[in-house]
């Protein structure tokens, strides 16, 4: 059964409703003698079998058939000034409204000149102000069945991104340069948009685009190109990690860990830097040892000589200690069983067992 309204009013105490309607469902019963009360920054609007029909500004209101009488004319007939009649008020937010939100519910794809196909979001703020109370009702609440704030807000939010998809679509050229472009892009967008709104019974104030993000995976793409642009030179840069790599290795080597030598080398042919780099740090790191092939002998050809037992190097017959290292040179002897070299005192041959025997 329909409520009788003898008091008809929105206080609006949220402040940021566009369209309140009175009754929320269904329609309420109004008798000529009812009092309507619009508050400043509102406007209401009676409704009946889908038309807009009396407007009222904002003051106190007696319902009477002077100031309803399009509605009366609608009725047709009002029995003896207070039996009710069916109708809906709607109460239309006339303030400007400053911190209206859009935004894409969903990533575009768009073509990138720089960068193939990207998939872009896009968000900011506006401000409308509804100049237009019984076309917007009209258009919006009435043709559309649009009775809640949110339904309307996203009605809006829908004009605004598929006007900015289409402008994208055309002027953009690559994602690199919109941050510089966004007063531009907002300038544009607003122009776009205005012509929709005017036709809703709104003005457009400010438009502005706060950000437009690309997705993760598109950002992703984004951070390494930038990686690979700090980076510069790649050789230099892969030079410079492969020396850094050997700080860390040599830090390593004096706790126990790898030795020096083959890390370098394995880091710089993981790396990509050539085989001759590897090779050459191979020889640099490795010691003495490992240059014993490609240094010049100590010693002339056929000289007689002694081999050094810590670098192998060869020594004078009658030297003491080597002419390479320092090392002290111990005289060896040789097993009569196998010919091994053995250190001065060896008792038995540590390749063969047999017993040394002393020499004459």
């Amino acid at each position: 059964m329909p409520r009788v309204l003898d008091v008809i009013e929105y206080p609006d105490v949220e402040g940021n409703e566009l369209v309140r309607r009175v009754p929320e469902v269904g329609a309420g019963d109004i008798r000529l003698g009812s009092q309507l009360i619009v508050r400043e920054g509102q406007t209401a609007i009676f409704f009946r079998s889908g038309k807009a029909l009396d407007v009222f500004r904002p003051g106190r209101y007696t319902l009477t058939t002077a100031n309803i009488p399009l509605l009366v004319n609608a009725i047709g007939m009002v029995f003896s000034g207070r039996s009710p009649f069916t109708a809906e008020v709607y109460f239309v937010n006339t303030r400007r409204l400053i911190d209206m939100k859009w935004g894409t519910p969903q990533a575009v794809t768009l073509r990138d000149r720089e960068l193939g196909l990207v998939r872009l979001r896009a968000f900011g703020t506006y401000s409308m102000q509804i100049i237009g109370p019984r076309m917007f009702v009209g258009t919006v609440a009435g043709a559309r069945g649009l009775y809640q704030t949110t339904d309307i807000e996203d009605f809006l939010r829908g004009i605004i991104v598929s006007r900015l998809t289409d402008l994208m679509g055309t002027s953009l050229t690559t994602l690199l340069d919109l941050p510089a472009n966004f007063d531009e892009l907002s300038a544009a967008l607003k122009a776009k948009v205005k012509s929709d709104f005017s036709n809703l019974g709104i003005e457009m104030g400010t438009m502005y685009i706060e950000a437009i993000t690309p997705t993760e995976d598109v950002q992703k793409a984004l951070d390494e190109r930038a990686a690979m642009g700090a980076v510069g030179n790649l050789q230099a840069y892969l030079q410079f990690k492969a020396a850094q790599a050997l700080g860390d290795a040599a830090h390593q080597e004096g706790e126990g860990g790898p030795g020096l030598a083959g890390t370098g080398v394995g880091l710089v042919a993981g790396l990509g830097l050539g085989g001759a780099l590897a090779s050459a740090m191979g020889r640099a790191l490795a010691g003495p040892s490992a240059q014993d092939s490609e240094s010049p002998p100590l010693l002339p050809p056929h000289a007689s000589a002694l081999a050094c037992p810590s670098c192998h190097a060869e020594n004078p017959a009658d030297a003491n200690f080597c002419l390479r290292c320092g090392a002290k040179l111990e005289t060896l002897t040789r097993c009569q069983a196998c010919q091994a070299e053995l250190p001065a005192g060896a008792q038995f041959c540590s390749r063969c067992g047999a017993k040394v025997e002393e020499s004459t």
